[in-house]
């Protein structure tokens, strides 16, 4: 692999994202390149790839600019389905590490891919979901995350990948709903056949009905009725 002279780009850059530019990466790649006055993580022949880790409205514009502009771009995100919590005192010495129960799926994916649901449709971007398994370090901070009762996550540590996915247009979108769905369902109906939260569902189907992967045909009741599209 060809690396480029040290960048901006790299200034800052978390454990996780560079673990996972180093994992999709092959000999010959550029390395935070220059193109169209974007800095981009990985640069293979005509292929533009970005390691995503945080919220993908935040490159939301970047992506539709290189599309009209005629580039292939993969969108590399990772869910972790496994999580060790590891707590951090003041100086950085690790006091405790816990197993987070939560395990993620692929479908987590539609909780960012609100952000552009129509741009899946397009023929130029793909996604590609990692499964990992990670060290997620936190620190304390009476004065922040309050959810977590002041624990701030600092950095996440990549640990193996288990596995991957490549979402390349809406008709794999679909392959993430619960194959025992009726033709005619509602959002309730997703969350009871994936057993998974309402809200999940929610996003489901609105990714999905933005991307054209499914239209919506009636009410039943106070819900919208969704239909596989074509």
């Amino acid at each position: 692999m060809s690396a480029s002279p040290p960048h901006i780009g790299t200034l800052g850059e978390k454990p996780l994202h560079a673990a996972l530019k180093k994992w999709c990466s092959q000999e010959g790649d550029r390395f935070e390149a220059s193109v169209d006055g974007y800095v981009i993580d990985v640069v293979r022949d005509d292929l533009l790839i970005e390691v995503q880790t945080r919220s993908f409205s935040k490159m939301k514009r970047k992506l539709i600019e290189l599309l009209a502009a005629g580039h292939r771009i993969r969108v590399v995100y990772p869910i972790p389905v496994e999580k060790t919590i590891v707590r951090l005192d003041r100086d950085g010495s690790i006091t405790g590490r816990r197993r987070s129960p939560r395990r993620g799926t692929t479908r987590d994916l539609f909780a960012e891919l609100v952000s552009f649901p129509e741009l899946i449709a397009h023929p130029g971007l793909e996604i590609q979901v990692v499964l990992t398994v990670e060290d997620e370090y936190r620190h304390h901070d009476p004065k922040k995350a309050w959810r977590r009762r002041g624990w701030v996550v600092t950095e996440r540590r990549l640990v193996r990948v288990e596995g991957a996915t490549t979402i390349h247009g809406p008709g794999d979108l679909v392959e993430l709903l619960p194959d025992d769905l009726p033709d005619r369902f509602t959002t309730g109906d997703i969350a009871g056949a994936a057993s998974c939260p309402l809200r999940v569902a929610q996003q489901m189907a609105y990714c999905l009905r933005h991307s054209g992967a499914v239209e919506a045909v009636g009410k039943r009741g106070r819900s919208i009725e969704y239909r596989l599209a074509g």
